[in-house]
């Protein structure tokens, strides 16, 4: 009779046992939600007119196939993408175009994993290579190396210096409305090697050179700000290395001053901005590696 007894009474604490942890075991087995990731930037983020277009924006001519959508499929991200082609740093802060949002009101502090891209626009970068352009050889034309190095000051890297606490601003805000994500600064990259390629990328031997450190200006002051606000750098200046401009067509990353591909002059094409895309992927698997390790 004690042994029927203590067997049922066995046969009811495993039951409830049972009960107790199998909702906890179905519980573990549920898949972790897709990590919430928004792109900001300008148009080196947007990759305008690398196709397919983005219908979200039009005014913004924001391509499906640039880096932020490359690395989102292959994080399992789900992406907001919010760059916008010729965005300022104001364009993060107000609307760019009617009916556009600021870029900032798609972060909150759900975010996990932000991306950004800025600051060309601001030093009006692109409007000071269209500027270097030169189609007959030296000495019929205008060196810009020269004119903006004229009298010992280079006025481009004097205009990137007083441009870095705008940026340092920028990573602020982004943490105060997205305090838990991670975040990678972008840089810019390889455009134009030293000497350039005269007549095939219509700009003079000093010019290329001249073009190109202020573009390394530009991304040093995105590396140091990004450092010194606890934000990781992705470089892509090493991975285009041998695929600027001057490449062959077949081999570029960015487009030349008459596009080969479709994209926008200056900018990255399809592959140019899978490579980045790669690169910022790899940093963001980095980045959560050692997070993990230190836990």
């Amino acid at each position: 009779m004690k042994t029927a007894l203590r067997q049922a009474l066995a046969t009811v604490l495993s039951a409830a046992a049972l009960a107790v942890t199998a909702p906890q075991a179905t519980a573990s087995a549920a898949p972790s939600p897709p990590p919430r990731y928004v792109a900001l930037g300008d148009s080196y983020a947007a990759e305008p007119l690398v196709p397919p277009a983005d219908p979200a924006d039009p005014a913004c001519l924001r391509s499906l196939a640039g880096y932020p959508h490359v690395a989102a499929r292959a994080l399992g991200a789900d992406l907001t993408d919010v760059s916008c082609s010729a965005a300022t740093t104001g364009d993060l802060s107000a609307s760019q175009h009617a009916g556009v949002p600021p870029q900032y009101a798609a972060l909150s502090p759900g975010t996990d994993l932000v991306s950004v891209t800025i600051g060309a626009n601001d030093v009006r970068l692109f409007s000071e290579a269209l500027k270097c352009v030169n189609l007959l050889p030296p000495p019929l034309g205008t060196s810009c190396a020269e004119r903006n190095t004229a009298g010992g000051t280079d006025r481009l890297a004097a205009r990137i210096d007083a441009w870095a606490p705008t940026f340092a601003s920028v990573l602020d805000e982004i943490a105060r409305r997205a305090p838990y994500a991670e975040v990678f600064v972008v840089g810019y990259g390889n455009f134009v090697r030293t000497g350039g390629c005269y007549p095939a990328q219509p700009l003079w031997a000093q010019d290329a050179t001249h073009l190109q450190r202020t573009i390394d200006r530009l991304t040093a002051v995105l590396r140091r700000t990004a450092e010194e606000h606890h934000a990781t750098f992705v470089d892509t200046y090493g991975p285009g290395t041998g695929h600027d401009i001057c490449a062959a067509p077949g081999d570029r990353y960015i487009e030349g001053l008459a596009p080969d591909r479709p994209a926008a002059a200056l900018h990255p094409n399809e592959a140019g901005a899978r490579v980045i895309g790669e690169a910022l992927t790899t940093a963001v698997r980095a980045q959560r590696a050692r997070t993990h390790g230190a836990s």
